[in-house]
């Protein structure tokens, strides 16, 4: 960064840049109003309406306002090759995505396309439907179900006289109000920032064009707008700087963790599926555990002593969604390379979720995107208390396992498939090991399954499986 941000004791932008001394709160970032164009997406005429960029709200910049519970609208498009369930389905998801937020769901609109309209995204007859319903139900925002562009969010505001957002908006809120790590906070940060940069927009005098001055940055012409743009593009580069360096504390934790004798496991899964449950009761991790979509968001590693004796470190990851945005996933990467780096997923999935296949089938996108999808994977079925459909489910997908992560039932057949797929990634090796170095004969017990132990006259000869760091570490043993 050429231009880095100057340094404030207020931690407020200023024409300079912005100090970032640390990351706080997502919404609480140093006083936004210096900012005049705001960090928010606001119509350009003041509306009536309650929420969080009408003239009753406005309370945070956060995109679903907090102080009341909002009355949303639902918008979602039926595309080729899609049918009517898929979209209601996924109108369903985003009900609990919306309750997640803090808002309640009055109504809901879904219609049938062939493409999106350029300027409004569901056309303007149908934009009108939606402000006359919206009148009638006195709904504060409309939220629409797939991404809708800088463009298409500015027309539909001034059309609908109220907030407009899609569902990446309020899966970045959502992030918002549960990152509470400052790694987390940042993360999310940075991808709010990235959606919100090329939203921003001029209101009032932001339009109005600013004077020169003697060593002043902007030059006479330039919008306050302009100001505001730049102001952001460097908080982004700042967040980024941040990150990198968080990841190299990273990199060497993990460069610890494939020093250690111990294999990776680590849980995904989609959202609400019972990762963190899943974790506690393996290992009294004592992690945060609610009935809500992205509870947790920070991954927590613990250790586990499987049934055979052998030690892993186990990893409660974010949990994913279908449309999870892209900005998330490229800010949480470095969060996420414990997954691809793992030995083992164990991907968790709902058994009682309505669409089991769809959890499934998004998941895998996500750990595509993130170069996971070559990791072995071990499905388990959880919720099987709730559900008489895990049976079914396990047969259709050989191999897999289904838990209660809250009753415990199950929980030692999956103990148990977990050693038997790590023991299936190992190789097995001879060893010739003389009698002196025990410490060699425990290190092989400690690091590894001993098949079978031998003695003869030059020491005691081993039959073990063991992992390709182990082998590596006791080559000049291994005589087969």
């Amino acid at each position: 960064m050429a231009d880095g941000p100057t340094n404030h004791d207020d931690g407020k932008f200023d024409a300079e840049g912005f100090e970032l001394d640390d990351v706080t709160d997502i919404y609480d970032m140093g006083d936004l109003d210096d900012i005049d164009a705001d960090l928010v997406v606001v119509p350009d005429e003041p509306s009536d309406h309650r929420g969080a960029f009408g003239e009753y709200g406005g309370e945070t910049s956060a995109f679903i306002e907090r102080s009341f519970r909002e009355k949303i609208i639902l918008v979602g498009v039926t595309w080729p090759g899609q049918d009517d369930d898929d979209t209601e389905a996924s109108l369903d998801e985003l009900a609990l995505l919306i309750d997640t937020a803090g808002a309640d769901e009055v109504a809901r609109v879904a219609q049938r396309r062939s493409g999106a309209d350029p300027a409004t995204y569901i056309g303007k007859g149908k934009v009108e439907e939606i402000r006359v319903l919206a009148e009638s139900v006195d709904a504060d925002t409309v939220v629409f179900d797939d991404e809708l562009t800088p463009a298409q969010q500015n027309n539909l505001e001034k059309l609908l006289g109220r907030s407009a957002i899609d569902r990446t908006a309020v899966i970045l809120d959502i992030f918002a109000q549960n990152a509470h790590t400052v790694e987390g906070k940042a993360q999310v940060q940075l991808a709010l920032l990235k959606y919100r940069l090329p939203r921003l927009r001029g209101k009032g005098k932001s339009l109005s064009q600013q004077a020169g001055g003697i060593g002043a940055r902007r030059g006479p012409g330039e919008t306050q707008l302009e100001v505001d743009r730049r102001r952001v593009s460097r908080l982004i580069h700042k967040l980024e700087a941040d990150l990198r360096q968080i990841g190299h504390h990273r990199d060497s934790q993990r460069k610890a963790r494939r020093r250690s004798p111990f294999q990776q496991v680590a849980i995904v899964g989609y959202t609400n599926a019972g990762k963190s449950t899943l974790l506690n009761r393996l290992t009294d991790a004592g992690v945060l555990v609610e009935n809500r979509l992205f509870a947790t968001l920070d991954a927590t590693t613990r250790r586990l002593q499987l049934p055979g004796g052998e030690t892993v470190l186990v990893t409660d990851t974010v949990g994913f969604v279908k449309k999870l945005p892209h900005q998330l996933v490229e800010a949480f990467k470095s969060t996420l390379e414990v997954v691809a780096e793992a030995d083992l997923l164990v991907h968790i999935v709902d058994a009682s979720a309505p669409d089991t296949e769809a959890h499934l089938n998004a998941v895998r996108v996500v750990l595509g995107e993130i170069d996971a999808a070559e990791v072995p994977e071990l499905i388990v079925f959880n919720k099987s208390d709730l559900t008489t459909e895990s049976a079914r489910l396990v047969a259709q997908h050989p191999g897999s396992v289904a838990i209660s992560a809250v009753t415990g039932d199950g929980i030692p057949e999956l103990l148990a498939a977990i050693g038997d797929r790590l023991r299936a990634l190992t190789n097995v090796v001879e060893l010739m090991v003389p009698f002196d170095r025990g410490d060699v004969i425990a290190a092989v017990h400690r690091e590894g399954e001993v098949l079978v132990e031998t003695t003869d006259e030059a020491g005691m000869r081993m039959r073990a499986r063991l992992d390709d760091a182990a082998s590596a570490r006791l080559a000049e043993f291994v005589v087969g």
